[in-house]
């Protein structure tokens, strides 16, 4: 049986916050960021080990107390220029720096954003479900509702583009380890925002799996003031 694995890469900066702080370090719920998703692949017992790949010159992460995550929580410096690169040198270290993990071929990694602090163990049983012995493997992801108009240099609508099948990706991504290290080898440049498309460049078509809750990722501020509004009211459910 493959073993799963769970990977946040958390090397960015989050310029569009307007926030001096890293984005994945800024206070929700009386946290940083990314202690919600680790908090919620940590608890899960589907998941073997989480990696978070920070950059080689993170000056935040030693200033808060993770030790409860101490018995499955390996921190790896090893951020790149992308997200593609830091997910990419992350994999690679992940089995020389944790020996003991004995990542195989066939496992499953499960990429997953510091920024979508909302992710929960439903979600992740859902896609682990659901993504089962796939050959390839898939993602979280909603079908596109809003009306999508293409802009042109001057800001103004160049037209309105068909919504018919596009669906919005989320994370986790889940795909086996030799897979995905393969994929992103040699294709880390800053247009593969996803693991999918650097998997769809191989030609092959991940599962979409239809998520039903609130996942979005914080990007604006005022994403976080609704995330921390959906929180609270969770937390009083």
């Amino acid at each position: 049986m493959p073993n799963y694995f769970a990977l946040i890469p958390a090397a960015g900066y989050g310029a569009r916050m307007d926030h001096q702080l890293p984005k994945q370090y800024l206070p929700l719920a009386g946290k940083p960021m990314i202690y919600h998703a680790i908090h919620t692949l940590c608890r899960s017992t589907a998941i073997s080990r989480v990696f978070v790949v920070l950059s080689t010159e993170d000056p935040e992460w030693r200033k808060y107390d993770w030790s409860q995550f101490n018995d499955k929580l390996t921190v790896l410096y090893h951020g790149g220029a992308t997200r593609a690169e830091s997910v990419c040198n992350g994999l690679a270290a992940a089995s020389t720096i944790c020996p003991d993990c004995l990542i195989s071929d066939e496992d499953w990694i499960l990429v997953h954003d510091a920024a979508r602090p909302l992710f929960t163990q439903n979600q992740l049983r859902q896609l682990i479900d659901e993504i089962g012995d796939d050959p390839v493997g898939g993602l979280l992801a909603v079908p596109v509702a809003d009306t999508l108009k293409r802009g042109d240099r001057d800001a103004r609508v160049a037209q309105t583009e068909s919504r018919e099948n596009l669906w919005q990706a989320q994370t986790p991504q889940m795909f086996r380890y030799r897979m995905l290290l393969n994929a992103l080898s040699g294709n880390t440049h800053a247009n593969v925002t996803d693991d999918a498309s650097a998997i769809e460049a191989l030609g092959l078509h991940p599962k979409l799996v239809h998520n039903r809750d609130f996942n979005f990722k914080v990007t604006y501020p005022q994403d976080l003031e609704l995330a921390e509004l959906i929180m609270q009211k969770r937390n009083h459910q």
